[in-house]
């Protein structure tokens, strides 16, 4: 029984990576305007509900030193100081530190930090399918690098900020030929603080004439993703085989233990 579960346990942990360790995730996004609120949530196995949470980079978090956490670890109000990368532990007595590897990095993103950038269209916010279209984000205020973003959607374009000729910094986002719509929000940040953003820039609604699709462009550098929507396809799995493990040894057990005569796995 012992080696069927240990068997067991190691296939189910190749469906999440082939590493024994949670994920963390933020709720309900990790995008969160400064004076806001998040949930972080370290994700395990049933059961292991006990994490510490700590914080790589940027300002320290004082709330979160020698500290433990039950599920999950709610931020309100959100200031600058919580933008940055987190990583999560489970307690695990069975590991010789008592503790599980740490979990995948989860960054926070704080915005209102900085006043907002303007975003235009062009040749203009509505064109037909398949027209090429480029999405404008600028301030007067000297940005390193613009995101952009569409509503709904979990990631992220961002590129760097270069001086133009108007007397701003801009970053020019081409789409490529149209068949995106929707609103549209741009956010500025600078290179000594990657993760604080500024206010949103107001909503540019793109419409897409004749038969528009919801197609996401292809990100110009690596996005940032709640881990939420990344795992839960693998936490679903992994759920679902420790319930059949937990069943499958149950009666095992009780097949093992009861007499002979009535055991359901011999015969008569």
């Amino acid at each position: 029984l012992a080696c069927l579960g240990f068997c067991l346990d190691q296939r189910v942990r190749a469906h999440v990576g082939g590493q024994d360790k949670p994920f963390c995730s933020a709720w309900p996004g990790a995008v969160v305007p400064q004076g806001g609120h998040v949930t972080l949530w370290c994700h395990y196995r049933p059961g292991f509900n006990i994490f510490t949470l700590y914080k790589e980079d940027g300002v320290p978090v004082p709330e979160l030193y020698k500290r433990v956490f039950w599920n999950s670890f709610l931020i309100s109000p959100v200031t600058a100081a919580h933008a940055g990368t987190y990583r999560c532990r489970v307690f695990h007595p069975h590991s010789p530190t008592e503790w599980s590897a740490p979990s995948n990095p989860l960054v926070i993103m704080v915005t209102g930090l900085y006043e907002k950038p303007s975003l235009s269209a062009q040749p203009g916010p509505t064109v037909p399918t398949g027209e090429n279209m480029t999405l404008s984000c600028s301030s007067r205020r000297s940005f390193d690098m613009y995101h952009l973003s569409r509503e709904g959607e979990a990631h992220e374009l961002r590129l760097p900020a270069v001086p133009s000729v108007n007397g701003t910094f801009q970053a020019d986002f081409p789409l490529g030929p149209a068949t995106h719509g929707g609103n549209y929000r741009c956010f500025g940040s600078l290179r000594d603080s990657p993760y604080e953003w500024s206010d949103p820039s107001d909503p540019l609604p793109v419409s897409i004439t004749g038969n528009p699709s919801s197609s996401w462009p292809s990100p110009t550098e690596p996005s940032f993703k709640t881990g939420i929507v990344t795992h839960l396809p693998a936490v679903i799995r992994y759920s679902v085989a420790t319930i059949f493990l937990t069943i499958l040894l149950f009666f095992l057990h009780r097949c093992w233990c009861s007499d002979k005569k009535e055991c359901c796995c011999n015969g008569p």
